[in-house]
């Protein structure tokens, strides 16, 4: 580590004015080294994921020793250098040893997997000597693949479900061709009773022909989807009965439209054959 011995200074005001000038000369100096690290982080269950790590190093430092790398997982095994654990599971992205880019691929993403990474770099620099610097942390989520069919118990109901790393942030939601019906039933699983995943569900009625689309969401951002195609019945035209589906025939306003020209010829001929018939005296 970078250690600094500093002569005995008594506490007066210039003593502890020495003092803050040097910390402020310290903290600027690594303040020209970052490490950088995404908060957040979804992957696939049984794929690969890369988990991002970069140096920064302003234009004012200079390396003088290539960056010693570790990547730490909260209460678990060390992912780099790896553990026994991950040993034939992480590597590096990059392999050149002065390399900005630190960043890790973990391969056959595991439930166990999820939870929160962190990347140091033990660093050595011409201003600033021998320091580790720590990026923000990143927590990496775990999904499983998208059910998505018509029920086994019932044809007309649509049912989606996929297994998530629990957090209240992920959202599960069907469309139909663009518009959100209301489902029928939406389910979240006990994450105690099958940990470390949590089971989401949602099943809607299956009355419109055309594209029905499942997406899973953590907060705004689109996680994976699955689209389920329900075609119309034979000799019907699947747009058309899309659209039907989507919006009604107005049948009422078809039938509004055609009365009013009869009952206005018929008003027509009630008032030539008042005229005839019951002519006006004079």
């Amino acid at each position: 580590m970078f250690k600094i011995t500093l002569p005995e200074m008594h506490r007066t005001r210039w003593g502890w004015t020495q003092q803050i000038f040097l910390g402020f000369m310290i903290t600027g100096t690594r303040g020209l080294v970052s490490v950088d690290q995404p908060p957040v982080l979804t992957a696939a269950l049984r794929h690969h994921v890369r988990m991002p790590c970069f140096l920064h190093l302003s234009p004012y430092e200079t390396m003088v020793a290539p960056p010693v790398l570790y990547w730490e997982k909260w209460d678990a095994p060390r992912l780099w250098p790896p553990s026994e654990e991950y040993k034939g599971r992480v590597d590096l992205v990059d392999k050149s040893r002065n390399s900005s880019n630190q960043s890790l691929v973990l391969r056959d993403v595991r439930w166990g997997d999820s939870g929160t990474y962190l990347c140091k770099l033990s660093i050595t620099t011409q201003r600033g000597g021998s320091f580790r610097k720590k990026g923000n942390k990143t927590f990496l989520y775990v999904y499983d693949t998208l059910i998505f069919n018509s029920t086994a118990h019932n044809v007309s109901l649509l049912r989606c479900e996929v297994n998530v790393t629990h957090d209240p942030r992920f959202v599960l939601s069907i469309s139909q061709n663009g518009y959100r019906p209301r489902p029928n039933d939406s389910a979240r699983g006990d994450a105690a009773e099958a940990p470390p995943f949590v089971t989401l569900s949602v099943t809607v009625p299956l009355s419109i022909h055309g594209e029905n689309v499942c997406e899973l969401h953590l907060n705004w951002d689109l996680i994976t989807k699955s689209i389920f195609h329900h075609p119309p019945p034979a000799g019907v035209d699947g747009d058309a009965a899309s659209e039907r589906g989507a919006f009604p025939e107005p049948w009422l306003l078809y039938a509004s439209l055609l009365l009013v020209p009869i009952v206005t010829l018929l008003g027509l001929v009630t008032a030539l054959l008042a005229c005839r018939y019951w002519p006006t005296s004079g």
